[in-house]
């Protein structure tokens, strides 16, 4: 197992991921902004711009995750990111989030990230297993993970109060197996 210090560029039909940098932060902080990106990510903090620009310029110089911008090859256009994070070498595993803004929606770009990464992550990395977090209200996150092979493995039991409502926080992670039986069925 190798750690996180490559950071490649990783090449789909729809999308580009490409090591995420500071050139990157208005479209990211456009799609931060967005009520439903705070909603789905349960963010309520507002941005410091400085820190910020800061974090998405000190990205390559981490081994211990990988951060890549999300282009929309139709537009060129930065529509989000996605992260492998939380590294443990000792288990193999990680943790995987991602964020699409509204240029990016419904279009298959999260579907194709998704893949992209976490293949990456198996395949190249040597990870064996790969957990994420969804929130309940967010059923089309849910979905592209299943489509990726993700599978639901508990819940904490309303764990975020969004606008006076209750929502599970729903764990779910993919196992190297099931990632190479998902890509022999192709």
């Amino acid at each position: 197992m190798t750690d996180f210090a490559h950071k490649p560029t990783l090449t789909g039909e729809l999308v580009v991921l490409r090591p995420v940098d500071e050139s990157d932060y208005d479209a990211l902080r456009a799609a931060m902004d967005d009520p439903e990106v705070g909603r789905f990510t349960g963010s309520r903090d507002e941005l410091d711009e400085d820190f910020a620009r800061e974090w998405y310029r000190t990205r390559s110089d981490q081994t211990d995750r990988l951060d890549l911008a999300i282009v929309s090859k139709a537009t060129g256009r930065t529509v989000g990111e996605a992260v492998l994070n939380q590294w443990s070498p000792e288990d193999e595993s990680c943790n995987f989030r991602i964020l699409i803004g509204p240029d990016g929606r419904g279009q298959g770009l999260g579907t194709e990230a998704t893949r992209l990464i976490v293949g990456y992550g198996f395949e190249q990395l040597g990870l064996y297993r790969i957990s994420l977090t969804v929130f309940a209200f967010n059923p089309r996150a849910k979905r592209v993970y299943e489509k990726a092979g993700f599978v639901e493995e508990g819940r904490l039991r309303q764990a975020l109060k969004w606008d006076g409502e209750r929502v599970d926080d729903i764990m779910m992670a993919i196992l190297r197996p099931e990632w190479d039986a998902l890509r022999s069925d192709v």
